[in-house]
C-alpha cells in the first residue's frame, strides 16, 4: 500500500497522482501540500519513517496510528475510510452469490412503487430495478445497464442530469472509493477503464481527487420530459443490504417536505 494511493488512486491514463499532503495543505489555507515533516511531527514520528510511509516502505499498520494520521490530515469521513481501506487491504469478497438473494430484493424493489428503485452491484450494474426505474430511464431495462456509466458517458444524461460536471464528479469519486475498497476488482477496473475513453471524464478525473462512498441523502435535479415538463427533485436513498454488502438498494423519493 503507498499512502498517497489512498487519497488520490493513480491515474492509469498518464495523470501524475498527487501526494496525500496536498489535501490537508489545501484545506488549512496554505495553497500548496503539507510538509512530510510537519506531518510526521504532529503523528510523533521521523520524517524518514513518514517518507516511508508514502512510499510503501511501512509494512504493518496500528489502528491507533491510522486514526491519528488520519486527524493529521484532516480527513473526512469517506477519504478516512478509504485510508482504512488501503491500509487494511480492503474489504472481505462478498459470500457466493445465491439466487433467493436476488429474489427477495426484487421484491422489496417492486414494493417502493411509486417511488423509482433499483439495485446496482459493486461496480454499479444495475441487477433489478422496479417499474418506476424503467419510466423514469429507459435504458435502465437494456441486459448490462450500468448506472455509473450511464450518468458519465451517456448523451442523454448530460442533458437530463441538472449540473451535470458536479453530478459526474461525485460519480467518479465513487468509483475511486471501489477501487480501495475492492483492490483489483475487474469489473471495477473495466468500468473505470471505459468511462474514462471519454475525453470530459479524463478530464474530471485528473483533476482535484476526492473519494465518495455512496451519494445516500444527496439531492438531484433531473430533466426528464418524457415524465414532466419541469425538472424533478429528488433525494436518493442508499441502503446496503446485511447479507449482500456488495449491492446497493437504491431509491428516489421527494425531498423532505415535499
Amino acid at each position: 500500500m503507498v499512502l498517497r494511493e489512498a487519497l488520490s488512486i493513480p491515474i492509469p491514463l498518464d495523470h501524475e497522482a498527487s501526494t496525500t499532503a496536498e489535501l490537508p495543505g489545501l484545506r488549512m489555507g496554505l495553497a500548496k501540500p503539507l510538509p512530510q515533516m510537519v506531518v510526521a511531527t504532529r503523528l510523533g514520528m521521523s520524517e524518514r519513517w513518514y517518507r516511508d510511509l508514502e512510499r510503501g516502505g511501512t509494512a504493518r499498520f496500528d489502528p491507533r496510528l491510522l486514526a491519528l494520521l488520519a486527524d493529521v490530515l484532516l480527513l473526512d469521513a469517506d477519504e478516512r475510510a478509504t485510508l482504512y481501506l488501503y491500509a487494511m487491504g480492503g474489504t472481505p469478497a462478498a459470500g457466493p452469490a445465491r439466487p433467493e438473494d436476488l429474489t427477495a430484493l426484487q421484491e422489496l424493489v417492486d414494493r417502493q412503487m411509486p417511488r423509482p428503485a433499483f439495485i446496482a452491484d459493486r461496480a454499479w450494474t444495475v441487477v433489478g430495478h422496479n417499474r418506476a426505474a424503467a419510466e423514469w430511464f429507459p435504458w435502465m431495462s437494456r441486459p448490462g445497464a450500468n448506472f455509473a456509466r450511464w450518468v458519465l458517458t451517456a448523451p442523454e444524461a448530460r442533458e437530463q442530469v441538472a449540473d451535470w460536471t458536479w453530478q459526474a464528479r461525485m460519480t467518479l469519486a465513487m468509483i475511486r472509493f471501489a477501487l480501495a475498497r475492492y483492490p483489483g476488482d475487474e469489473s471495477v477496473v473495466a468500468l473505470l477503464t471505459d468511462v474514462l475513453r471519454d475525453p470530459l471524464c479524463r478530464r474530471l478525473w485528473a483533476g482535484r481527487a476526492c473519494v465518495v462512498a455512496n451519494r445516500d441523502g444527496d439531492r438531484f435535479a433531473l430533466r426528464l420530459p418524457h415524465l414532466s415538463p419541469e425538472p424533478i427533485e429528488t433525494v436518493a436513498q442508499v441502503l446496503t443490504p446485511g447479507g449482500r454488502p456488495d449491492l446497493s438498494f437504491v431509491v428516489l423519493g421527494p425531498p423532505p417536505g415535499v
